[in-house]
């Protein structure tokens, strides 16, 4: 595992807000050289530090601003009906997020739709017609307080 020092978590914490800066930007406020801050992003990639990037969108204008969490809990456990499940779930555009989780459920969905009736329509068409899903309890988000992307280094 690559040991980070404190000019990678800074160069990290700077790509995570923004990634579209340019190497020379990033230079300039690491103090380092172009070429430097290349090969330590190269190296942060590789490492797999740096997964990938991608551009984060306002739900609002694409109409896609009702959230809600599903918990979904199933009959059975077995490894074969655990990998559907988990096989299916990946295949619904509407799922952002999904989460084994321990407790009185066993996963926990985050889904973005419309509004409710997309949401119903989701439930009724989509997620309940995945086999061996025993109930599900839906929390509907009123308003978001924090929402980040970035993780501290």
């Amino acid at each position: 595992m690559l040991k980070l020092d404190q000019t990678d978590k800074t160069l990290l914490a700077l790509l995570q807000t923004d990634s579209k800066q340019t190497n020379k930007e990033l230079s300039n406020k690491l103090n380092l050289s172009v070429t430097a801050v290349y090969e330590r992003i190269k190296k942060l990639e590789r490492e797999g530090i740096i997964k990938k990037y991608v551009a984060l969108l306002d739900k609002k204008p694409i109409a896609k601003s009702f959230m809600a969490y599903c918990h979904v809990r199933l009959t059975q456990h077995s490894k074969e009906f655990v990998m559907k499940f988990e096989r299916e779930i990946t295949k619904l555009e509407e799922v952002l997020e999904c989460y084994h989780v321990s407790g009185d459920y066993d996963y926990i969905l985050k889904i973005l739709v419309k509004d409710m009736e997309a949401y119903r329509d989701f439930m009724v068409t989509k997620l309940t017609a995945i086999p061996n899903i025993g109930n599900t309890h839906s929390i509907f988000v009123i308003g978001e307080v924090k929402h980040t992307t970035a993780i501290s280094v």
